[in-house]
């Protein structure tokens, strides 16, 4: 651990101001695609697979190691939501970009602004989060940094959270690597998190309280390679919704997706929500859920490993080759629909 990690409440860390850019394109920070596509890409990939999945994979020995590493930053309001806070996001968000690409996540690093004058109560609550968080996904937080800002500079408190992880996928897991004929598993019900930010923050008063889903995707993502199931890739459903993460995973790989929409599992308060709020639940977000695309002959297996997670978990669609153009197209009972990609962020603030 450096010098000073956390703050206390007898020697307050000395004020700075920094910031970092997310280097591989995934997790809850993900920044509006046009951004990554036109700004970030062109300045800063340097292979073709740069920033079009959820961290990076680093060929660190000639004998084969190889290491995941991700790093992302969260900046929810409000700090506290039903079924997590900030403490809790930063660590599950990261613990599951490692998980996207095959890795068993082992180490985390925590970065935390902190505002002038914000709570040594609340920063303990968070930082207990995050401690119970870790102990839950059997990962070590080994190393970590503070500073703080001027008050009205910081919202409270930011975190960044990296990691790196052991890679235990036989085979790359990557957009770049989904077939036509590959299998679409959805691992649960869809947008809870996104709307529970929401309620919290507005103080919507809804007639179910809606839990946010944050939690760890590890064991489920180990439990399919340990079964002997080849995922192609694996994206967790963050920013932008499982409608956001399969374009992505359409555009990187030029095939295109076809869902069935009655297959994919949205709670009823969920969906009350989003029609009164105007929302397609489809590009809300979540924090503990996850899409795999797997070889067709692998799906039943995959299905049953993921139902010992979650029972909800389903096959939803299946993977194409591009006729004219890659995306995403959802099957209704009236017919189909492509999905588009947003052009901005729906949910501002969410993690």
């Amino acid at each position: 651990m450096s010098e000073s990690p956390f703050l206390s409440p007898a020697c307050p860390a000395p004020a700075a101001a920094g910031g970092a850019i997310e280097l591989a394109h995934g997790g809850g920070g993900r920044l509006p695609h046009g951004l990554i596509e036109g700004l970030f890409r062109p300045a800063l990939a340097t292979a073709p697979e740069d920033f079009t999945h959820d961290g990076a994979t680093l060929e660190i020995d000639p004998r084969g190691a190889r290491l995941a590493f991700t790093t992302d930053s969260y900046v929810v309001r409000p700090l506290f939501f039903p079924g997590g806070d900030i403490g809790s996001l930063a660590v599950n968000g990261t613990v599951n970009d490692l998980a996207m690409c095959g890795a068993e996540p082992r180490y985390l690093s925590v970065g935390l602004v902190i505002e002038e004058g914000f709570s040594i109560e609340a920063l303990s609550r968070v930082i207990d989060s995050m401690r119970d968080a870790a102990h839950a996904a059997s990962v070590r937080i080994v190393t970590g940094d503070t500073k703080v800002v001027e008050w009205g500079k910081g919202d409270g408190v930011y975190v960044n959270t990296s990691g790196v992880g052991l890679i235990r996928a036989r085979r790359p897991v990557a957009p770049q690597h989904v077939r036509p004929g590959d299998a679409a598993i959805l691992s649960g019900d869809i947008g809870r998190h996104g709307i529970a930010i929401l309620a919290a923050r507005e103080s919507l008063g809804f007639e179910s309280e809606i839990t946010s889903d944050c939690a760890p995707l590890a064991g489920a993502v180990l439990g399919l390679l340990e079964a002997g199931v080849e995922p192609h890739c694996m994206r967790d459903l963050t920013r932008g919704g499982l409608a956001t993460g399969l374009i992505e995973i359409a555009q990187a790989a030029n095939v295109a997706i076809h869902l069935d929409q009655a297959a994919i599992l949205v709670s009823d308060a969920v969906r009350g929500a989003c029609e009164i709020l105007g929302l397609d639940p489809l590009y809300v977000a979540n924090e503990g859920r996850f899409v795999v695309l797997v070889p067709a002959d692998h799906a039943s297996r995959a299905v049953a490993v993921m139902r010992r997670f979650d029972e909800r978990a389903a096959v939803i669609g299946h993977v194409e080759a591009a006729r004219r153009s890659s995306g995403v197209h959802l099957s209704t009972i009236g017919g189909s629909r492509e999905l588009d990609m947003l052009s901005g962020e729906q949910l501002p603030r969410i993690c």
